[in-house]
């Protein structure tokens, strides 16, 4: 058995739908439209929970760590923690996935991208006008993030605010 948040029980399973696969430049939403296109590739696979809902009206958010997967591909992996982040106004957290334990050295580097992940979102939320501070919240519990999240209803159309 592995060990959770210092416990030995399993961590909770999920599964993700890669919309971000690791090194690529477009970020798109949940809807498939894109977001931006950064000047740098991203480090990690990048996705969705389908069922949950995060903060900010959005899939729940997700990344995978470990090789590049196929864009739209679903994968069930463990959500070892969560990054919390805090922008326009909202909170959302970011569970991170992975198939076996994170070392210490892999969730430094998850929250070191988070952090200059808001600092960028924040310049880019200053050029689009949209109000409100963006910035890392640091490593939460992976439990309490998808207890935070809401179930899907079967009349959510995406999201109503303007990524």
């Amino acid at each position: 058995m592995q060990t959770y948040e210092n416990h030995e029980i399993d961590p909770p399973e999920v599964e993700v739908v890669i919309e971000i696969p690791r090194g690529s430049f477009l970020k798109r939403g949940s809807n498939g439209h894109v977001d931006f296109v950064s000047p740098l590739p991203c480090p990690f696979n990048y996705g969705c929970v389908p069922g949950y809902l995060g903060g900010e009206g959005d899939l729940l958010d997700a990344v995978v760590l470990g090789p590049r997967l196929p864009l739209g591909s679903r994968v069930r992996v463990y959500a070892w923690g969560a990054v919390g982040l805090s922008e326009r106004f909202m909170y959302d957290d970011k569970l991170i996935c992975s198939s076996r334990p994170l070392r210490p050295g892999q969730r430094r580097r998850v929250l070191r991208f988070f952090h200059f992940y808001a600092w960028c979102k924040g310049w880019l939320n200053r050029w689009r006008r949209r109000p409100g501070i963006t910035r890392c919240e640091g490593w939460g519990s992976a439990d309490q993030a998808i207890a935070r999240a809401q179930p899907l209803g079967s009349n959510w159309r995406g999201p109503v605010i303007p990524f």
